[in-house]
């Protein structure tokens, strides 16, 4: 196994174990701890996408659901804007543009200070030619 795997995981099962004692300590509501574990849920499955030989339709699909239901509980924008976002990069990784401009641009209503979703939609317009406004 790849050196740079190894530490890949052993830092996604060290954030793992660190947000769950957080989530546990910093006083929540139930709401917000749900939202954020179908957020890591989600992210867990992206990231899952190239390191191994499950089906993407099926990680991608089942990260757009878990991001969903984050979006149903999550009521922080800033934390909405983080999730708006991932899924606009599922959208982008299916090759819907179109959607994935929507979810940045909804991102960016929350949280103009997310550079990568402006970087990401820049890409896209020079990837199908649209004018950026």
């Amino acid at each position: 196994m790849p050196r740079s795997r190894i530490n890949g995981n052993f830092i996604d099962k060290t954030f793992s174990i660190i947000a769950n004692i957080l989530l546990r300590i910093i006083p929540t509501t139930s709401g917000e701890k749900e939202a954020f574990t179908y957020y890591r849920d989600g992210s867990e499955l992206t990231r899952m996408v190239g390191t191994t030989n499950i089906h993407l339709v099926c990680i991608l699909d089942t990260s757009l659901q878990n991001y969903y239901e984050a979006m149903r509980l999550e009521i922080d924008p800033y934390d909405r804007s983080y999730i708006l976002y991932n899924i606009g990069l599922i959208h982008t990784s299916n090759g819907e543009h179109t959607k994935a401009l929507e979810y940045y641009f909804r991102a960016l209503e929350r949280n103009p200070f997310l550079p990568q979703a402006f970087n990401n939609m820049a890409v896209i317009c020079h990837y199908v030619r649209l004018s950026p406004l």
